[in-house]
């Protein structure tokens, strides 16, 4: 198992990821960094966390309607494409609940 660091909002996180998958860990930590910065810039400061979930319930809410415009997506995104992404967001999900057992 590998380890990333990749930086969301200025601050360094450690994320595990399966060997060979680092790249696309550090491209969706990029996109998912984006969405962070914006609500960030929406809202102010509200704490890592709740920046977080906002950033998360975006783009959930981008997936959504990319599925709902493309028939047929919900079950080709249910292949094994979406392993390497589960992987990534679960290693996130860890650290935030470490970083909240922390608060």
């Amino acid at each position: 198992m590998a380890t990333v660091t990749v930086e969301i909002n200025g601050r360094p996180y450690a994320v595990g990821c399966a060997d060979g998958q680092e790249e696309r860990v550090r491209i969706l930590a990029k996109q998912f960094d984006g969405h962070v910065r914006q609500v960030a810039g929406e809202v102010g400061h509200v704490g890592d966390i709740r920046l977080f979930l906002m950033a998360g319930l975006l783009l959930a809410d981008e997936l959504h309607e990319a599925r709902m415009a493309t028939p047929g997506a919900e079950l080709s995104a249910a292949s094994g494409a979406t392993d390497g992404v589960a992987e990534a967001l679960n290693a996130v999900a860890a650290r935030l609940e470490k970083i909240a057992q922390g608060l």
